[in-house]
C-alpha cells in the first residue's frame, strides 16, 4: 500500500487547496493510505469538520511532534516561519515513511535540507492570485505540481519552474469543498442593502489596512446605504489576535457591519460569494470573488506603478483608488461602471482557473497524484 501524507503547517486558510485532494485519493484509490497530519487540535478539528463531508473517504489523522514551548506559542500566535520549520525538523523520521508528501505552501521544500529524501514532494498551491511570490523559482524542486488556469502555468514556464509530465492545470480544489459547504446559504443581511466586502492583505508594503483601514470602517459605520463585511487576509490579525478582538469591540451594535478578523467563514468563500462588490488591494480572494463578476474596487495606498505589471493585472478589473476622501462616489462608480469590466473580469478568470464547467477538481488533482506516483514507482522498479 502506497502511504501518503498531507500535512497542514500553516494557517487554516491554505487547508482547503490540499483537503478535498486527498478526501479523493482515499475515496477512488483504497490502495493509498492517506493521512493528514496536523501541529494542533483546533486545526485537526477543523479539517474532521470538513472531511465529514466526505463520509465514504478514511484518512488517518497524525498529530506532528512538536517542543513545547513552540506549541504554546503557536496556539498565542497562529503559525510563524519558527514553528513551520521546527515541525519540519522534528518529524524528518516520520514524514521519511512515506512515499509521497503534498502540500499547499513552500516552507515543506526545507524537507530536502533536513534529510528527507525519498518522498515525493508534491505542491497544491494555494491561491490564484497575480502577485510575484505565487511564482517564485524554487517551486521547480517539488516534483510535481497541480494548478488551476494557462495563467498560473505560463508564468510559471517562463520562470523555467515546470518539467513536462511533472505538472497538471485545471484543479483548484478549494471550489469542490466550498459547494458542500455552501449548498443552503442565507443571506448575510436582511435589509435589501447591497454588501461590501473589504478584504486588504496583511503585508504592510502591500496593504490598504494600515494607512487607509479605520477610515474604512469609520466610512460604512455612519452611512446608510451599504453592508458592509470586513474580512481581511487571515494572515492580518493571527499574530495579532487582541488588536483582531479591538475591532470587533469597537464596530459592535452596527447591524450592518460584520467584523470577521479570522473565522473559517473568512476563508471559506462565505463572504466572497456573498457580498454585491469587492473593496481590496492584494489579496488572491479577489480571484475568487470573481468567479462571479462583480463590481471592484482597490485602494492603492503605496502610489504603485502598477499598469502593465503582471503582478497587478487584477487591478484592471476595476476602478483602483488613491484614498478615502472620495470612497462614496468611488463605490457608486465602481457599480455604475461594471459593465466596462464584465469582458475583462470573464476573460481574466477563464484564463485564472481554466474551468470547463461547475464540477469538481479535486478529483481530476487526486488521479494525477496517484498516476505520478504510480509511474515514478514503475521507473524505479525498472532501474532496480
Amino acid at each position: 500500500m502506497t502511504r501518503i501524507v498531507f500535512p497542514f503547517i500553516a494557517q487554516p486558510h491554505q487547508t482547503l487547496h490540499a483537503l478535498p485532494i486527498a478526501l479523493e485519493i482515499a475515496r477512488r484509490h483504497p490502495d493509498f493510505a492517506v493521512h493528514v497530519a496536523c501541529l494542533t487540535p483546533e486545526h485537526e478539528a477543523y479539517i474532521r469538520h470538513l472531511a465529514g463531508f466526505y463520509p465514504e473517504s478514511q484518512l488517518i489523522f497524525d498529530r506532528l511532534a512538536l517542543p513545547g514551548s513552540l506549541r504554546r506559542r503557536l496556539a498565542r500566535r497562529g503559525p510563524s516561519v519558527l514553528s513551520k520549520l521546527a515541525a519540519l525538523l522534528w518529524n524528518t523520521n516520520y514524514f521519511n515513511n512515506f512515499q509521497a508528501i503534498v502540500v499547499p505552501e513552500r516552507t515543506s521544500l526545507h524537507l530536502r535540507h533536513m534529510g528527507v529524501r525519498r518522498p515525493r514532494l508534491i505542491w497544491t498551491r494555494h491561491g490564484a492570485g497575480d502577485r510575484a511570490i505565487g511564482f517564485a523559482r524554487d517551486v521547480r524542486h517539488f516534483d510535481f505540481i497541480l494548478m488551476a488556469g494557462q495563467k498560473l502555468e505560463r508564468r510559471l514556464l517562463m520562470q523555467e519552474a515546470l518539467r513536462p509530465g511533472r505538472y497538471v492545470t485545471g484543479v483548484y480544489a478549494k471550489f469542490d469543498m466550498v459547494r458542500l459547504l455552501h449548498r443552503d446559504a442565507a443571506p448575510l443581511f436582511g435589509n435589501g442593502r447591497p454588501t461590501i466586502l473589504y478584504n486588504p492583505h496583511f503585508n504592510t508594503r502591500l496593504s490598504s489596512w494600515h494607512k487607509f483601514g479605520l477610515q474604512v470602517l469609520d466610512y460604512f459605520a455612519r452611512q446608510d446605504r451599504y453592508n458592509l463585511v470586513f474580512a481581511p487576509h487571515y494572515r492580518l490579525f493571527d499574530a495579532h489576535r487582541g488588536k483582531g478582538a479591538e475591532i470587533v469591540r469597537r464596530f459592535s451594535g452596527i447591524p450592518h457591519m460584520l467584523i470577521d478578523p479570522g473565522s473559517p467563514k473568512s476563508i471559506d468563500m462565505t463572504y466572497t460569494m456573498a457580498a454585491d462588490l469587492y473593496l481590496g488591494d492584494v489579496s488572491s480572494q479577489v480571484a475568487e470573488f470573481l468567479l462571479r463578476p462583480r463590481p471592484c474596487l482597490f485602494l492603492d495606498a503605496h502610489e504603485t506603478d502598477w499598469q502593465g505589471n503582471p503582478d497587478y493585472r487584477f487591478w484592471s478589473l476595476g476602478r483602483v483608488s488613491h484614498g478615502t476622501a472620495t470612497l462614496e462616489t468611488d463605490l457608486e462608480q465602481a457599480f455604475r461602471t461594471h459593465a466596462d469590466f464584465l469582458e475583462r473580469q470573464e476573460s481574466y478568470i477563464y484564463d485564472t482557473f481554466g474551468l470547463d464547467g461547475p464540477g469538481p477538481t479535486a478529483p481530476r488533482g487526486a488521479d494525477a497524484i496517484v498516476e505520478f506516483l504510480r509511474e515514478a514507482c514503475h521507473e524505479r522498479c525498472s532501474r532496480s
